[in-house]
């Protein structure tokens, strides 16, 4: 993993040893150096950064300040402090910086708070939830038991008044489930199945021929309605 960071300081003697620093650590990567807060945010606002490291006497805008803007961001870089006055350490600790780098400091202290920063990062992505898979298929419910059916095996899903007929590939007849077309179209993603009609969801998958007002699987023709023909259209653009 590496860690994108800036550098904050109005001491350019500072300032330079830390970006030193930074450039001899391979998971560090120096995407910015400045010698304001006020610059700073600007590097922020442009750059995707996870780690600041911050001086806290400045002109303008201070460290503290900063830490105090940023804390109100969704995704907020994380603060490694790097002062020379060590009363700032109980208000560092209230803006829940990572570290408080006392100067002058080594290379081996500054690495030290560098990998509790990475340390950090990955116990977050680790923390991350997994993308949802998108499930390949569904359960019904037909006379008094939930039956799985295959997302890939569906042709077409027909709406009758208090139940759906949901034809599939794999048999000759339907399968007849107690649930509205409504219900089953809002399970169903929306890359595969579409509805066109107030009585009927097709699998896109399926789809043999279209003309501009209906559409065919296998022997059976679908006619598209008036409300629907707009997102319909959009699907045949993509054939042409």
């Amino acid at each position: 993993m590496i860690l994108n960071c800036i550098a904050v300081d109005d001491e350019p003697l500072a300032l330079g040893l830390v970006c030193a620093f930074i450039d001899q650590t391979p998971f560090l990567s120096l995407k910015g150096r400045s010698s304001s807060a006020v610059e700073a945010l600007k590097i922020l606002n442009d750059e995707a950064v996870d780690l600041i490291f911050l001086d806290i006497q400045m002109p303008d805008l201070n460290g503290m300040e900063l830490a105090r803007v940023l804390d109100s961001r969704p995704n907020k870089p994380r603060i490694i402090f790097t002062t020379a006055y060590n009363q700032f350490a109980l208000d560092g600790y209230k803006v829940d910086a990572l570290d408080y780098l006392l100067k002058p400091f080594n290379y081996e202290e500054f690495l030290k708070a560098a990998q509790k920063a990475l340390k950090y990062q990955e116990m977050i992505a680790k923390a991350e939830p997994e993308p949802k898979q998108e499930e390949d298929y569904l359960f019904l419910k037909v006379e008094y038991q939930l039956v799985r059916v295959a997302l890939s095996d569906i042709l077409y899903i027909e709406g009758l008044k208090d139940y759906v007929k949901v034809w599939l590939k794999s048999a000759p007849k339907p399968l007849l489930s107690l649930t509205s077309l409504k219900a089953l179209e809002e399970k169903l993603p929306s890359r595969r199945f579409m509805r066109v009609h107030r009585s009927f969801i097709v699998s896109l998958d399926q789809i043999n021929s279209v003309t501009r007002n209906t559409l065919q699987i296998g022997s059976i023709n679908i006619s598209v309605g008036e409300q629907y023909k707009d997102a319909f259209n959009v699907f045949i653009s993509k054939w042409n």
